[in-house]
């Protein structure tokens, strides 16, 4: 492609992909503005279009709501704006619930068929209903599960949630104001079969020069901003 660093086999592909956000009395409200904030970093890495990325959102506590469904916005800047306007909710943590929702629901009606489906869920704190079930149900129907904690998360639950490896799909840090970094490292596989994107040599040595820089200098990526 263009930027020297991807293939066609991989950035046509199409993925549909709900952020399931922890909008609980915990967050608090000056850290739910960096949530927000957190969401958009990673839109702003999706090739948001009407078919290729579809985004969704699905805020949680002791209800869940769906901000707004799969395809309602195919465009960055109005998926941002729709992001900027979610209201926090406060009061408890629903996680199971939530994850019933979100494959209930929000995939259910808004999927698209043959489609990657992809499900970034953020949470601060212990769930206060039972997981296990629903994130079982979530992977058993195919979708790609990424579980993202701050503060309070638990690493049991976090690690119950992602799909495997765990190592690629699980994330957590003790600070909100560190979550940018995890917005950085989150990368969003979106090739179903196995290295399907056979590169030219000259993209293949880009790879190697970025990961030498990358490791003398392991708290920032070079490249990405």
């Amino acid at each position: 492609m263009d930027d020297g660093r991807t293939c066609s086999a991989c950035s046509n592909a199409a993925i549909d992909t709900v952020f399931v956000i922890d909008g609980s009395k915990s967050v608090r409200p000056e850290n739910f503005e960096l949530v927000k904030k957190w969401i958009n970093q990673i839109i702003d890495k999706l090739d948001v279009s009407d078919s290729k990325t579809h985004v969704g959102l699905v805020q949680y506590s002791s209800a869940v709501r769906t901000e707004f469904p799969l395809g309602r916005y195919n465009n960055k800047k109005d998926l941002k704006e729709a992001v900027k306007k979610m209201d926090y909710m406060e009061r408890g943590t629903m996680t199971g619930m939530a994850l019933h929702h979100t494959v209930d629901s929000v995939f259910a009606q808004g999927a698209r068929p043959g489609v990657q489906k992809v499900a970034i869920v953020f949470t601060d704190g212990r769930s206060q209903d039972y997981i296990g079930e629903a994130a079982k149900k979530a992977k058993d129907h195919g979708l790609k599960m990424y579980a993202v904690g701050v503060g309070n998360a638990l690493e049991s639950e976090l690690k119950q949630i992602a799909s495997e490896p765990i190592a690629e799909h699980y994330f957590y840090t003790a600070d909100f104001k560190a979550m940018s970094q995890i917005a950085k490292k989150l990368q969003i596989n979106i090739c179903n079969e196995e290295d399907p994107c056979e590169c030219d040599s000259l993209v293949k040595f880009q790879k190697k020069v970025e990961d030498a820089l990358q490791a003398l200098n392991k708290k920032y990526i070079l490249y990405g901003e």
